[in-house]
């Protein structure tokens, strides 16, 4: 069984935003990749890019800078 660990959690409205920022990241070299939303969030799309805590400044700055919306920022155990 994986272990759990504490997660940043990218949540957005629509899935277009979601595969924008999938996009980005990986032409960036950012880190992370594209989830199921965990059940414990609710969010519009379902979608939700997971990436370690220590991230969450670069990129949520980079989301902005691109003008992907994004729906909310959260730290999971997951």
């Amino acid at each position: 069984m994986r272990e759990k660990t504490l997660c940043l959690i990218i949540t957005f409205h629509t899935t277009t935003a979601a595969i924008a920022m999938e996009r980005l990241c990986q032409e960036s070299g950012l880190p992370g990749r594209l989830i199921p939303v965990p059940r414990e969030i609710t969010a519009g799309c379902g979608m939700a890019w997971k990436a370690a805590i220590e991230s969450r400044d670069e990129l949520v700055a980079a989301a902005k800078d691109a003008g992907i919306d994004i729906d909310g920022a959260y730290e999971l155990v997951i």
